[in-house]
């Protein structure tokens, strides 16, 4: 057995050595060559060059808005009318994909659609009308969205009744979850949600996504006072929550500030009010236990703030970490550069906001250190508070100096053992009796308006 064994090895590495040879000694030609295709593309037949010239001769009428041409392409019978064409679609107007699919890394350039997607996207109201008599599926999805969902997104009220007008599904779902009502984000499309509401549109429909925000949620997200107030008319829920919890409000409120521009929007405070005007409840709590006020407090936004607490929102609701909203202020003082962080601060502490725990005040001075004004209304805040070694250390040289005069007196002011000035005793003595009502009670005070104004802690500039 084991001399067959020996010659059935031998005869395997002759086999193999053989074959070793052979790839070594092969011809040069039979190797691929760099750049070269491995495969000769097929080439076209004339009838599948026919069909892509009239394609391209069809998508050129659509978007031209030929009628009449359109009309002679279909009668040529080469071409059926539901056809899916490819167009360029940079900015994904007929795309619509799925949460959790792959996506290229690049920018998409095209997307598939049917004719009647086209006319839509290019108002080709005319060539819209001849396609739909001729029988065009109004409700197909070539690419994640119907020809409704299209109109909504590029604002197209004409285009989206008479799509309603032969049959396009009102509540239908893109690939994302989203309605044709989630689509209308601007003022232009006002028209479209009207025609959609007059169809019998659910307004407080949620998205079927990870989000689930319902089209109010969509409109305060982009700050549409139109839409808004449409949809609370027609019977929106005010204080939908979405799979965050969040609250319409909420969103409004966070996306007021454009943190690429630095500039806060004026459209999101009015949406705001709307929905503060239709009674949102200003101290219900997202996931994270964020209030609409945690919100606007990390956007530094003092209209949106004071909007907030005179409707009653809570200046010392806590988040899950056991942050307040001005703990929120803190934090972003120094990268808000448009804000007015001390307006930020009096409004929290005239509404009852706690103050920061003395031995950490440290930490107000290491994030405020270049706004004087800032730690004059937190200083002021306590009727005598001690520096601690950490204060000076907080402040880099460079800031010192060019506020000496602010810091020179805020030290002698601190550091001496003495009280402070009858002014501010009697200032901290008033608000104290005053409690969490300083923002109201002072204003019913029979005092001058700079006296109010002191008792509320506007800066001056100097402490004494």
């Amino acid at each position: 057995m084991l001399p067959s064994l020996i010659i059935a090895l031998r005869a395997f590495v002759s086999n193999l050595l053989h074959a070793v040879w052979r790839t070594v000694t092969c011809e040069p030609a039979a190797l691929p060559v760099p750049g070269r295709p491995l495969w000769k593309p097929m080439e076209l037949s004339s009838r599948q060059l026919a069909v892509q010239k009239l394609k391209r001769r069809f998508l050129e009428a659509l978007q031209a808005n030929d009628a009449q041409e359109v009309l002679e392409v279909l009668h040529t019978g080469k071409l059926d009318i539901d056809t899916v064409l490819e167009v360029e679609d940079p900015s994904m107007v007929l795309a619509s994909y799925k949460q959790g699919y792959w996506l290229p890394g690049h920018k998409l350039e095209s997307s598939w659609a049917m004719g009647i997607h086209v006319c839509v996207m290019y108002n080709a109201l005319e060539t819209a009308l001849v396609l739909l008599q001729e029988g065009a599926a109004v409700n197909r999805m070539p690419n994640g969205k119907t020809p409704l969902h299209v109109a909504c997104e590029v604002s197209n009220g004409d285009c989206a009744a008479l799509l309603l007008a032969h049959g396009a599904k009102i509540n239908s779902l893109s690939l994302s979850g989203h309605t044709p009502l989630h689509y209308c984000i601007t003022r232009e499309s006002v028209a479209c949600a009207e025609q959609l509401i007059l169809q019998g549109a659910d307004v407080n429909v949620r998205g079927h996504n990870n989000e689930e925000d319902t089209p109010l949620h969509a409109a305060a997200r982009f700050g549409v006072p139109e839409l808004v107030a449409l949809y609370l008319m027609h019977g929106a829920t005010v204080d939908a929550l979405n799979s965050a919890q969040e609250t319409p409000l909420m969103t409004a409120a966070f996306w007021a500030y454009d943190s690429k521009e630095q500039v806060y929007s004026e459209d999101h405070h009015v949406v705001c009010r709307i929905l503060l005007d239709h009674q949102a409840e200003t101290n219900l709590q997202e996931e994270d236990h964020k209030t609409a006020l945690h919100k606007a407090a990390w956007n530094c936004d003092h209209v949106l703030m004071q909007m907030l607490l005179e409707a009653g929102a809570d200046a010392r609701a806590m988040d899950i970490n056991g942050c307040a909203p001005i703990q929120y202020v803190l934090k972003v003082t120094d990268v808000r550069p448009m804000a007015r962080p001390e307006v930020c601060f009096q409004l929290l502490l005239n509404h009852n906001a706690a103050r920061i725990y003395p031995p950490q005040f440290h930490k107000v001075l290491q994030s405020c250190h270049d706004y004087p004004r800032v730690i004059e209304v937190m200083v002021n805040s306590y009727e005598h508070i001690k520096p601690t070694r950490k204060w000076r250390a907080a402040i880099p040289d460079d800031c010192y100096q060019r506020h000496k005069d602010f810091y020179d007196s805020v030290f002698a002011m601190c550091s001496t053992s003495s009280p402070r000035s009858l002014l501010h005793l009697s200032r901290c003595a008033v608000r104290s009796s005053l409690g969490g009502l300083c923002h109201t009670g002072v204003a019913q005070l029979p005092l001058p308006s700079p006296m109010r104004k002191y008792l509320l802690l506007e800066p001056e500039g100097v402490l004494y």
